[in-house]
C-alpha cells in the first residue's frame, strides 16, 4: 500500500459522516511522504519544533505547536507519542511512529475524539506493530 492510500483510506475516511480537514504524513526529517490536497503548507523548522517535543515533551506548551502558520494551543497528549493542539473548534493530533508523523486536522463538527483516537492514533498504532 502507498503512503498516499494510508492519508486517503485511512486518515481521511468518514467517522460517523464526518472527515479530518486534512492531513499529512511526514519524515521524522521533515520530508513529506503523503499528504490530502488542502494540508496546509508547513515550514521545516514546524516540524522540527513538533519532532523536538516529541523527545523533550512540554518544549511547544509555553509557545503553542504551528503548522501552516496557524497555532494550536497544546493540549494533553502522551508525552513521546501524541501531540494534541486546539484551535477554536478544531485542532490537530500528531502522532509518531518509528519513521514519520501523522497528522491530522479537524474542525466542528468532528469531534477531537474521533481524530485523535479514531482515525490518527488508530492508524498510528497499526504502522507502529508494522515496525514503521
Amino acid at each position: 500500500m502507498s503512503w498516499q492510500s494510508y492519508v486517503d483510506d485511512h486518515l481521511m475516511c468518514d467517522i460517523d459522516g464526518q472527515q479530518l480537514t486534512s492531513a499529512a504524513i511526514i519524515g521524522l526529517d521533515g520530508s513529506p511522504w503523503a499528504q490530502s490536497p488542502n494540508f496546509p503548507q508547513y515550514k521545516p523548522e514546524e516540524i522540527a519544533a513538533i519532532v523536538k517535543d516529541f523527545d523533550e515533551p512540554g518544549t511547544l506548551a509555553p509557545t503553542g505547536l504551528f503548522l501552516g502558520g496557524t497555532k494550536y494551543m497544546v493540549i494533553q497528549g502522551e508525552p513521546g507519542a501524541v501531540i494534541r493542539g486546539k484551535k477554536g473548534t478544531g485542532g490537530v493530533c500528531v502522532k509518531k511512529t518509528g519513521m514519520a508523523l501523522l497528522i491530522g486536522i479537524y474542525d466542528e463538527p468532528m469531534t477531537p475524539g474521533q481524530c485523535n483516537i479514531m482515525v490518527v492514533e488508530r492508524l498510528g498504532d497499526y504502522l507502529l506493530e508494522q515496525g514503521f
